[in-house]
């Protein structure tokens, strides 16, 4: 059977599931809940100075009848006074010193750093996490993402802890740069022993269309707030990628964060180089309780495919995720229709002839089922994504796999489009309607061309 524990730069756990620093760690009382339902780790909210909070400090996107689609908080950093919460990490540890429990830390000076370093370490916390990533309240002080978005500072802060530190040191990146590398390589720079990834995104989720502010409305004004949730795993798992990938720090420990709620988010991250991960939104829409799910579905995966730890397949699909010039060009692929599960819901024609190619025409025998124009699908896959009936619509490869040819060496052999032209054009010859078959409700269409 599969063994989910992990050494996570020496941070030792019964699994890889741990909550990020967030509202649900913000007490012993919910952290002791949290391993008690299965969790093996978990961040302290992050430790600093107290702060004052507002109400309310929540919003959300619904998409359709997803609750929470991306999920948004104006909530700083603790508010409860430093000796309550180490006296209760105390305790966590003391009821479960085999689970990690690891100190979110947000200070100023040099002096600051070290003292709560010193604190937490006291206080029996297996690791630091230092908040480099809040987009809201703590960088306008200075702190949080200010810190994020300025590699050189981050390398000087990350220096001063390693200075003191005894226990491991993870650094926690800000998405709100244009290029993760750069802060990822200062962190490396700076000494750090493991990386997390990624801290929420700066934004404003909708504007309450009474008040004129934006959510969530605090006495009629708004701000903007850190962005999470299912919405922004993409972006979070191409960001893990990009440092897994990097020579400077693809030997560094990565903890995947972003939108993570199943078993499959976790394996998705891990697949792309992460050794833990960090999970904050479902936890605060579903519960605890979701970890079963998590430990259940990976369990299984790995005893299908014989993985016995999950460094067996840690980063396994980085070797695969390459630049698009790299893509095969001789790759082709068609849509095709199962008329037993087709519902008849047009869904696919309709995608296809406003959206994408003109490929999929309606029945005229009075049935419902659409077919594909083969000669026109040039496999962009949009019918099947839209398609509400599960495999009803698949891609069928059409080539017989034995060409291989990039862009990148079509472009070594001068044999690209150069000209706007180009006889060498790839949609040269593709069918395309007349435009003004678009216009059939016009009653004298040639009079109106006229």
């Amino acid at each position: 059977m599969a063994d989910l524990s992990v050494n996570f730069a020496g941070i030792k756990a019964p699994n890889p599931f741990w909550l990020a620093s967030a509202p649900p760690t913000n007490s012993g009382y919910q952290i002791m809940k949290a391993f008690e339902a299965g969790w093996g780790g978990a961040v302290w909210k992050t430790l600093g100075v107290p702060v004052i909070n507002v109400s309310s400090r929540y919003g959300a996107i619904n998409y359709r009848d997803t609750r929470m689609a991306g999920f948004s908080n104006i909530e700083l950093i603790t508010d409860r006074p430093l000796e309550d919460n180490l006296r209760e990490m105390e305790e966590v540890k003391k009821y479960f010193p085999d689970h990690a429990v690891i100190a979110s830390l947000m200070v100023n000076s040099k002096d600051e750093w070290h003292q709560i370093i010193k604190d937490v370490e006291n206080a029996g916390a297996d690791g630091i996490e230092l908040n480099f990533g809040c987009p809201h309240g703590m960088c306008e002080r200075g702190m949080g993402s200010a810190v994020g978005q300025e590699p050189a500072v981050l390398k000087t802060i990350v220096e001063w802890v390693m200075e003191v530190a005894k226990i491991p040191v993870i650094t926690k990146l800000s998405p709100n740069i244009t290029h993760i590398v750069d802060p990822g390589v200062a962190a490396v720079q700076g000494g750090t022993d493991a990386i997390s990834l990624v801290n929420t995104f700066k934004s404003i989720v909708g504007i309450d269309l009474d008040q004129y502010a934006p959510y969530p409305v605090v006495d009629g004004k708004g701000s903007n707030g850190g962005y999470c949730g299912p919405a922004v795993k993409p972006i979070a798992l191409h960001m893990l990628k990009d440092l897994a990938q990097h020579e400077d720090i693809s030997k560094t420990p990565l903890c995947g964060i972003g939108g993570i709620e199943t078993w499959r988010d976790v394996v998705e991250f891990i697949l792309l180089g992460a050794t833990s991960v960090q999970v904050c939104t479902a936890v605060m829409h579903y519960g605890f309780g979701i970890v079963r799910e998590m430990e259940a579905g990976l369990t299984r995966f790995m005893d299908d495919r014989g993985y016995k730890t999950i460094y067996d397949f840690a980063g396994k699909a980085l070797p695969n995720v390459t630049e698009w010039k790299n893509l095969n060009l001789k790759y082709d692929v068609k849509a095709t229709i199962d008329e037993d599960k087709c519902v008849g819901c047009d869904l696919c024609y309709i995608a296809c002839d406003d959206g994408a190619h003109q490929a999929i025409a309606l029945p005229e025998d009075g049935s419902r089922i659409p077919s594909i124009i083969e000669k026109n699908c040039v496999g962009c896959n949009l019918c099947s994504l839209v398609c509400p009936v599960e495999d009803c619509i698949t891609m069928v490869r059409k080539d017989e796999g034995k060409e291989h040819v990039t862009w990148q060496e079509k472009t070594e052999a001068y044999e690209i489009p150069v000209a706007f032209n180009d006889e060498r054009a790839g949609g040269r010859g593709h069918y395309v309607p007349n435009p003004f078959e678009a216009v059939k409700h016009f009653k004298d269409q040639k009079k109106w061309q006229e």
